[in-house]
């Protein structure tokens, strides 16, 4: 028995492949687990029907099962207890299946075609109270992420393009930008307008904090993107 971790039971083990069941079986006992304390299911009426009898205080989840997907099964065990752990091991490894996954209740999230390594150390993770998450799953998640808050980013900054130009720059700002643009000197910019160079200054770094750039290049192209300048 491992005395480094914590083993709560009993288990289910939600499989339909016999071959997989048998590569967990192996490394749940390798880890500390007694055969008595798993309890397997091949589809989710099984499942649902050995928490009936057995409850459970951990699980292994297969996504891809022959009567639905293991995410209804995920959401039943959080129903039933809240705390319990449980780990996904699936082939699955598109965006939605992962984030329905883990928006269930999924405390972890390894494929199966990593080796038994792998699993077990994923398996080790989740006893011991974290979250791990494949690295090609991680990745990604990750890119989704950015690619989500960048599109957030576009659309406000669109928004704001719709609502009406000048409520992103004043039209004092645009004409500025407008000769920035043109590549013209704060001080040249200055005598064209015939305004201090200190107030051209002072304009210029409105249009930045406005634009949300930090140089003059930046802040054109985020103008042109906007449609704000030709």
């Amino acid at each position: 028995m491992n005395n480094e971790l914590s083993l709560p039971v009993p288990v289910i083990i939600v499989e339909d492949e016999p071959l997989i069941q048998k590569r967990l079986t192996d490394i749940l006992i390798n880890i500390g687990y007694s055969i008595s304390d798993l309890y397997f299911a091949q589809n989710l009426a099984q499942a649902n029907m050995q928490l009936e009898r057995y409850s459970a205080s951990f699980a292994l989840v297969d996504l891809g099962l022959p009567d639905g997907s293991g995410i209804d099964f995920i959401e039943t065990l959080k129903n039933y207890d809240p705390t319990i752990t449980i780990l996904v091991i699936s082939a699955w490894s598109t965006e939605d299946s992962i984030l329905n996954a883990l928006s269930a209740g999924a405390t972890g999230y390894v494929l199966k075609e990593r080796d038994n390594l792998e699993v077990s150390l994923s398996i080790r993770s989740v006893l011991r109270g974290g979250a791990p998450i494949d690295p090609f799953i991680a990745q990604k998640i990750l890119k989704q992420l950015q690619f989500n808050e960048k599109k957030s980013v576009n659309k406000s900054l669109s928004d704001s393009k719709l609502t009406n130009n000048n409520d992103v720059l004043s039209k004092r700002e645009l004409g500025i930008l407008e000769l920035v643009a043109q590549g013209l000197s704060n001080k040249e910019i200055a005598d064209q307008l015939t305004l201090s160079r200190y107030t051209v200054e002072s304009h210029i770094k409105h249009i930045y904090r406005k634009l949300a750039v930090c140089n003059r290049a930046k802040a054109i192209d985020t103008a042109r993107n906007l449609g704000i300048l030709d």
